[in-house]
């Protein structure tokens, strides 16, 4: 598997699936919560308004829903979309608003 392929977001069918928007290279410091477990911190990277890449402490459950909290906003909800080792792809339930997404993004740079 390819770094392109990890980087992607989103699952794979054998050929790469396309973005549906870029992603910002960003570090950031996010507090996960999965279902049925206490909150941990991780870091997230590539960033975009539709998900992100996180290192998590405990590997979760391809297509497992978990929760993202980035400071200052409420928790969004994701999907992971793939698992390699202790980073995964997760997609936000709910895109981000246009305006969020550049203001965190303008942080996290």
């Amino acid at each position: 598997m390819s770094k392109s392929d990890l980087d992607s977001g989103f699952k794979k069918a054998g050929a790469q699936a396309t973005r549906k928007s870029a992603r910002v290279p960003v570090t950031a410091m996010v507090k996960l919560r999965r279902r049925g477990h206490d909150n941990f911190g991780a870091k997230a990277f590539d960033f975009s308004r539709e998900g992100c890449k996180l290192e998590f402490r405990e590997r979760p459950q391809l297509d497992e829903t978990v929760w993202v909290k980035f400071d200052q906003l409420e928790l969004l909800e994701a999907t992971v979309c793939w698992v390699d080792d202790m980073c995964v792809g997760v997609e936000f339930a709910r895109p981000l608003h246009q305006a969020v997404f550049e203001m965190l993004a303008a942080r996290f740079r």
